[in-house]
């Protein structure tokens, strides 16, 4: 009898990506809906950004990790939200087997870099609340620059090795995937070779790349609540937790959609509540962000405030 690996072999050069829905009916709305938290996210990141380059007054550590993550957060954004609304637009779902591999190569290096750049900004204010007096010292340029070249590293070298296990599979007939962007899990389901080296890989990577910057900003934030709880004026106490505010309420909103979806049972409606995860790290997440960062910080409110004079001035 033929292993159940070597039925049904054929070579695919495209998969079918069937979306959020089937109905026709919805596509024209979740086109303008997705179109509109496409441009919003663009658009935020970007004069985030250009913000904090324009502003001397925001050549700070905590604003060099914030500027990376608007990037970060425009490219997350923009692997996957284009190429749906093509295929909403079109109606026509196809996406090449290169296609596929790059997508989710780019999906998997900037969704990690995320949650890394998510610890780095969390070791950056433990520094700020736990040692304010040798801040400048200890987050130096060099130790910034670790900060964020080691993670690009390490994030570019998972999706490198995940993207060529990929490629060395081979697919069955069927090329329909349940999602709206190419993800590992429902790829693997497709294959008709062996995936138990793909599958330990995506466990370790899982383990190390998942754990460990959660971890990072779990110690941060347990050492910056016990320096805060040491301050003996509630003024003081305010002062130096609202600088967290921001950041805490990302790391809420990014790890509570994962945790959402790993810490419950597997059931027929996990391939859904996999989409909802995925749209709210890397759809709607990225277009909160700027929101976030520049309502509750008044630094950042007067530097776009002075990026808008600026423009309007030029222009009249």
């Amino acid at each position: 009898m033929e292993p159940k690996h070597q039925k049904n072999r054929t070579t695919i050069s495209e998969f079918l990506l069937l979306g959020l829905t089937e109905k026709p009916e919805h596509q024209t709305l979740l086109f303008g809906l997705f179109l509109s938290v496409y441009l919003v996210t663009i658009f935020g990141n970007l004069l985030i950004v250009l913000a904090i380059i324009t502003d001397v007054h925001l050549h700070t550590p905590m604003y060099f990790f914030l500027s990376n993550l608007s990037l970060v957060d425009t490219f997350f954004s923009s692997t996957t939200v284009p190429k749906m609304l093509v295929n909403l637009w079109t109606q026509n779902q196809a996406i090449s087997f290169v296609g596929c591999l790059a997508q989710m190569y780019t999906f998997h290096l900037f969704g990690t870099m995320d949650s890394f750049l998510l610890a780095a900004m969390a070791i950056d204010r433990f520094v700020a609340v736990v040692y304010p007096l040798r801040y400048s010292v200890i987050m130096s340029p060099c130790v910034c620059g670790l900060l964020l070249g080691g993670p690009w590293l390490i994030t570019n070298l998972q999706s490198l090795v995940h993207t060529c296990l990929m490629a060395q599979l081979t697919f069955c007939a069927g090329s329909k995937i349940p999602h709206f962007f190419c993800d590992l899990m429902p790829l693997l389901k497709l294959s008709c070779s062996d995936t138990h080296t793909n599958e330990l890989v995506i466990f370790a990577f899982g383990i190390i790349m998942g754990i460990s910057p959660f971890l990072c900003i779990l110690l941060s934030y347990t050492c910056i609540f016990w320096a805060v709880f040491k301050i003996p004026s509630a003024q003081g106490k305010w002062k130096a937790f609202s600088t967290c505010g921001s950041h805490l309420t990302v790391v809420s909103l990014f790890y509570g959609a994962i945790f959402a979806v790993y810490l419950q049972p597997t059931s027929p409606a996990s391939s859904q509540k996999d989409k909802a995860a995925a749209l709210m790290c890397g759809v709607v997440i990225p277009m909160l962000n700027p929101f976030i960062y520049s309502l509750r910080n008044k630094d950042m409110k007067t530097a776009l405030k002075k990026l808008v004079s600026k423009a309007v001035s030029s222009q009249s």
